[in-house]
C-alpha cells in the first residue's frame, strides 16, 4: 500500500515539475514589444525586448516607453515573421508582417535595412490582443497599435489612417502572475 501512495506522489510530482518546466520555457519564448517616441522626428517605433539597448534609445531622443503585448522569439504553428524597416528620408521605422508588402514594394517607399523582430500569432485567443497599424501622412509616420481602448482617438483626433490589421500579441497582464513574468525589467 505504501509503494502506491509513493508512487501517486511521486507521479503528482513529477507533473508538477513538468507543467513548470512548460511555463518556464513559455516564459523564455516570450518577449515584451514596447513603443517608443521621438519628439525630435516625431515618429514612433516598435522594439521587441533587447532588439535596441534602453541607454541607445535614450540617446537618439526616444522616450515614452510603453508596453504593448507579448511576442515569440522562434517560429510556431499559426506565428507569422514580423519585421522592422527603415526609411532614412523620413527617419521611419515601420513593423511589417511577412508578406505584407514584398521586399521590393518597401524598396520603393524608400524603406531599407530589414530585420527580423519576433514572431506574433495569427489566430485569436482568449490572450490575445488584435495589434494595427496606422499612417499619419503629414508626419510620414507609421505607428502599431494593440487595439484596446478607445484606439479610434488616432484618426478622429490626430490624423492617422489607413487602420490596418497585422496580427495578434499575447497579453500578459491578466495571467502575469501564473507565469511568473514581470511586466518591466
Amino acid at each position: 500500500m505504501n509503494k502506491k501512495v509513493l508512487f501517486a506522489a511521486a507521479l503528482a510530482i513529477g507533473s508538477l515539475v513538468g507543467i513548470k518546466s512548460a511555463v518556464a520555457q513559455e516564459m523564455e519564448e516570450l518577449i515584451p514589444v514596447y513603443r517608443w517616441y521621438s519628439s525630435v522626428d516625431k515618429n514612433y517605433v516598435t522594439v521587441a525586448d533587447d532588439e535596441f539597448q534602453e541607454g541607445q534609445l535614450l540617446n537618439w531622443k526616444y522616450k515614452d516607453k510603453t508596453l504593448m503585448f507579448y511576442a515569440y522569439r522562434n517560429p510556431g504553428p499559426d506565428r507569422v515573421a514580423v519585421y522592422k524597416w527603415y526609411n532614412l528620408t523620413t527617419k521611419d521605422f515601420v513593423t511589417v508582417a511577412e508578406d505584407e508588402y514584398t521586399d521590393d514594394q518597401m524598396l520603393k517607399m524608400g524603406y531599407t535595412n530589414k530585420k527580423l523582430q519576433f514572431f506574433a500569432p495569427t489566430v485569436r485567443a482568449s490572450n490575445r490582443v488584435a495589434i494595427y497599424r496606422w499612417y499619419l501622412p503629414k508626419a510620414k509616420d507609421w505607428i502599431t497599435v494593440p487595439e484596446e481602448g478607445d484606439t479610434e482617438v488616432l484618426g478622429h483626433k490626430k490624423g492617422y489612417k489607413y487602420k490596418t490589421f497585422q496580427f495578434y500579441g499575447v497579453k500578459r497582464d491578466i495571467d502575469e502572475m501564473m507565469y511568473f513574468q514581470p511586466l518591466n525589467r
